[in-house]
């Protein structure tokens, strides 16, 4: 009996060690996915904030387009 109760202690413990094994396991990949998702956080608030800050360069060239097509042409040439 005492030999059954020994593997018994035994069985658990590893099965306890094996436990604590697999949940520092989840928690480093936690970690990571954790550092993963801040990098992307912070990736996109960059984006977003670069292109509320950056000026319109086509609107100013569609501009200057209309200028210039103006200056080759005059009203009376377009009749």
């Amino acid at each position: 009996m005492n030999k059954l109760e020994g593997l018994l202690a035994e069985t658990k413990l590893k099965d306890l060690l094996a436990g604590k094994a697999d949940e520092e396991s989840k928690k480093k990949v936690m970690i990571v996915l954790a550092i993963i998702g801040a990098v992307v956080a912070v990736a996109v608030i960059a984006y977003v904030v670069y292109r509320f800050a950056a000026p319109d360069y086509l609107e100013d060239f569609e501009e200057d387009f209309e200028e210039d097509f103006d200056d080759y042409f005059s009203e009376e040439e377009q009749v």
